[in-house]
């Protein structure tokens, strides 16, 4: 995420790690470990408000993103689909992996689909991998990120939850 490894190699590696995992294992994980970032459920709720388009775009896997978009509402995802044969996880990813290129054509392809110009668009990540996509959106926000994606971005957010961007656009 700091841009000083290779991200698909990287990727495929800890995917590699997860094999032989029963699949019931990332409902676990789901339910007990994965915590939203504070004041993401404010910041998702004041965008519905207002009718934006959201889209959760992940170098992780759907098993959580999609879970994520039914909870929270959001209108696209995109993200890292695991194999599971039998049950099990193999090791491996079914389709395209998610890098770079994949996140900025998503983000295109939404904001295309939606009528919105990239003046009326915004983009938050945190990693190298995101910055393509920032690099689409009219703002570029930061969120306790690396020093790479702090430099490149329109601003950044280090000390606040999520809900502060609500708090740069009203």
């Amino acid at each position: 995420m700091r841009g000083e490894i290779e991200y698909r190699e990287s990727l495929l590696r800890r995917v590699a790690a997860l094999a032989g995992l029963p699949e019931i294992s990332l409902e676990k994980v789901y339910e007990e470990r994965l915590k939203l970032t504070p004041g993401a459920e404010v910041l998702v709720a004041a965008c519905k408000g207002h009718g934006v388009d959201l889209l959760l775009v992940s170098g992780g896997f759907t098993f959580f993103t999609e879970r994520l978009k039914a909870r929270l509402g959001i209108d696209h995802t995109i993200s890292n689909v695991l194999e599971v044969r039998s049950g099990k996880l193999t090791g491996a990813l079914v389709g395209e992996i998610v890098d770079a290129d994949a996140k900025a054509a998503k983000f295109r392809q939404v904001m295309t689909a939606s009528g919105a110009g990239k003046d009326q668009t915004l983009a938050i990540g945190d990693g190298a991998n995101d910055l393509k996509m920032m690099k689409e959106a009219g703002i570029s926000i930061a969120f306790r990120a690396k020093p790479v994606v702090q430099a490149q971005a329109t601003c950044a957010i280090n000390w606040s939850g999520l809900d502060a961007v609500v708090n740069l656009l009203e």
